[in-house]
Order: structure tokens, then sequence, then C-alpha cells
């Protein structure tokens, strides 16, 4: 049922939680590998999941498939969760948060770059100056301000930060033709891809010796950013009657994410990451108030 101020209302909500999850991963890799982080994380996701297919009643989605849908789900669990995060966090273990935050949050260009050859579709010009805007804002702040000497603070870093923007938007085009439940589809993948986090973290890593602050801020992350963030924004898609305003939520994401960055990390905020999440916005914002005024020609 259709009910815009209900959508807000699920849309803030989830922009709250996804605004935190920048903190969550930098107060967990504090203590934590990137596998430990990743096999707590996605544990806690599956059992999420379960929980909420079972809340729902559509375990009938997860069970209901054919031999190729569950090949489908291991493959696309090894896109995500498990090669996305290990680059996303491998990201985060090497840049402050105020840096690796707004460099992964340039997915949504880099989607529409990568849909030009997997989908056959066309650059327009607003695609190709909002790219120009958006990556010189990531010069900025990878720079740190400066631009001119191109001196990246951490190129590894930055280079993990940036693909992990590319196997996000290469697991969204091939979501585009996947015919599962998304919920269900969410679960099978993480749960396919949880025993391959397991396998490389009792390996390499093995279990944290304690339980403390790294320990449950990855079960935060599994709860909010792998779990109830996905219903809820769905929540907020299915009841909005103008879905813009909604999705227009999203540009709060990274300055409020800025705020605890700076209060519960310490993080002393640069100009050159103010400067350079502007330009990623503008850009993110003209790109797509342009596709939005060219489908109501």
């Amino acid at each position: 049922m259709k009910n815009q101020k209900q959508a807000l209302l699920f849309g803030a909500a989830t922009v709250m939680l996804w605004s935190t999850v920048a903190t969550a991963f930098k107060l967990s890799l504090g203590e934590l590998s990137p596998l430990q982080l990743m096999l707590i994380a996605c544990t806690t996701s599956v059992v999420v999941l379960a929980c909420i297919l079972t809340l729902q009643r559509r375990w009938a989605a997860v069970f209901n498939l054919s031999a190729r849908q569950y090949l489908v789900s291991v493959l696309m669990g090894l896109l995500n969760p498990v090669l996305y995060y290990l680059v996303l966090f491998e990201a985060f273990d090497r840049l402050p948060a105020q840096e690796a935050q707004p460099l992964n949050y340039t997915w949504a260009l880099t989607l529409t770059y990568l849909s030009v050859p997997l989908l056959g579709q066309k650059l327009s010009r607003s695609d190709l100056l909002a790219g120009l805007v958006c990556y010189s804002g990531v010069v900025v702040i990878a720079t740190r301000g400066d631009v001119l000497g191109l001196k990246f603070s951490d190129p590894v870093g930055v280079a993990m930060a940036l693909a992990s923007t590319i196997i996000w938007a290469m697991y969204w085009i091939i979501s585009t033709r996947d015919t599962r439940d998304p919920l269900a589809g969410l679960f099978l993948n993480f749960l396919f891809g949880l025993p391959f986090i397991a396998v490389l973290c009792f390996t390499t890593s093995g279990l944290p010796d304690t339980i403390g602050t790294g320990v449950l801020a990855a079960v935060y992350i599994g709860v909010f950013e792998m779990g109830i963030a996905f219903v809820l924004w769905s929540q907020a898609m299915k009841r909005a009657e103008n879905t813009s305003q909604v999705s227009n939520l999203i540009f709060i994401s990274p300055f409020l994410s800025l705020v605890f960055i700076h209060f519960i990390l310490g993080e002393i905020i640069l100009p050159s990451t103010y400067v350079g999440l502007v330009l990623i916005i503008v850009g993110l914002w003209w790109q797509q108030h342009a596709q939005f005024r060219f489908y109501r020609r």
C-alpha cells in the first residue's frame, strides 16, 4: 500500500543506519582483522535474515528454487558478501573512515559506466560531466587536498575503495536479471558465501581471542548494515508514491556519517574531505536528476 509519509520514515531510518556503518567498520577493525569482521558480521546477517524470513513467512521463496538458481546463489555469494566485503574492509583497514566512506559512495556512478559494456546502455553528456565532477572529488579526498602533487595518502587503500565500487556495481547489474525473491536471494547469497569466508578466516586470522568492542561492532554490522537496512529500504521503496523524494534521502548519509566519524572515532575531519564529498554528491545528484528529466520527456 502506497504511503509517502511511511516511505520517508522507512527511508530516513535506513539512512540513519547507513550513516553509522563506517564508524562501526573502524571500531571493529581496530580489534579484528577484515576476515574476522566478515565472519562475525555475515554469520549474524544470516541469522537476522532467517528471522525476517520466518516473521514474513517467506521460506517457500528459499526452498522452491531450481538447481540453477541455487548455483546462481553460490556465484553471487562469492561476489557479495565474499569479494565485496573483503575488498571494502581491507580499504577501511588502510584508510581513515572519512576517506574510505566517500570513495565507496561513488559506486552509483560506477554502476552507470559499467552498464555501457554489460547492459548495452549509452552514456549521456550529463553522465560524463557528472563523472568528471565526482572523480575530481575522489582525487581531492585521496590526496588530502594536494591535488597538484597527486600524492595519495595510501594508494593501495584508495585502489581497494574504488575497486569495491566496481564489485558492488557488478553485483547490482547481475541482480537486475535475478528472478529470485529479493530477501530470499540475499539470504542465500550470504548463506552460501559464509563457508568460503569461514575457510579463509580459519586458515589465516582464526577466531578473535576475546569478545570486546570489535566483536560487538561486527555483530552490529551484521544486524543492521547487512540485514535490517535492506528490509527497511525495501519497505520505503514499496510504499513510496514519489521514489525520487525517498532516493534523495541517500545524499544525507555521507554528511551524517562524518558526524559519527568525528565524535565517536575522534577523527579530525579535513577540509579536503568536505570539499571532495561535496563534489561527489553534486556529481551524483546532477547525474540522477539529469536522468530523471530525460525519462520524463
